[in-house]
């Protein structure tokens, strides 16, 4: 499969599943702030790894993570609705931890900058 499909496929995915997040399920365990950050398929489109990053605590990190997986079928199913394949691709949500991460590096940043302007 050329890489050009399966790129194009990752991000029609993405736009999909993110608006399927926000819109199709009402379930009040999801955190508030979810997004789908990354899309990853197979070349084969069997598969696809969504990556999604959470902004909350911990134990709403866990609950947003076990929901999305009890709505895989549902997410997936609606992914078939809307995208014109030959196989809808098997889900697999994984965290993206990189907003916390650059939020870390701002913060260090910041402190090293203060620090620099009190000499």
């Amino acid at each position: 499969m050329s890489e050009n499909r399966v790129r194009r496929v990752a991000e029609q995915i993405k736009k999909e599943v993110s608006q399927i997040i926000r819109s199709e399920i009402k379930d009040p365990r999801i955190a508030s702030l979810v997004s789908v950050t990354e899309v990853r398929v197979s070349r084969d489109l069997s598969y696809a790894t969504i990556y999604v990053s959470v902004y909350g605590s911990e134990a709403e990190k866990r609950e947003t993570f076990k929901t999305l997986w009890r709505a895989s079928g549902f997410i997936r199913s609606e992914i078939g609705k809307r995208i014109r394949l030959r196989r809808t691709p098997e889900i697999n949500f994984a965290e993206d931890s990189s907003m916390e991460y650059g939020a870390r590096i701002d913060e260090v940043l910041k402190t090293l900058h203060e620090e620099k302007q009190d000499q």
